[in-house]
């Protein structure tokens, strides 16, 4: 599994049969949410070493603070 992606539907998924279970896990399924939870960890730490995180404030719904001179 080399997909962020998949990983993330691979949890969703192990989730919803947690669920299902009446929340509760088996041990083979502890074993590898764990294991899922360590990859996708490891992907989110690379990204934030790599510098494609954006750790900054929200803009969202900001004017734009440039202004042209004409």
């Amino acid at each position: 599994m080399n997909n962020s992606s998949q990983i993330l539907r691979e949890l969703q998924e192990l989730r919803k049969t947690w669920r299902a279970q009446n929340f509760s896990y088996t041990s083979a399924q502890t074993a590898r949410y764990e294991e899922l939870t360590s990859l996708r960890r490891a992907f989110v730490n690379k990204w934030y070493e790599d510098g494609v995180v954006w750790t900054g404030p929200s803009n969202v719904g900001k004017g734009s603070t440039t202004s042209e001179e004409v």
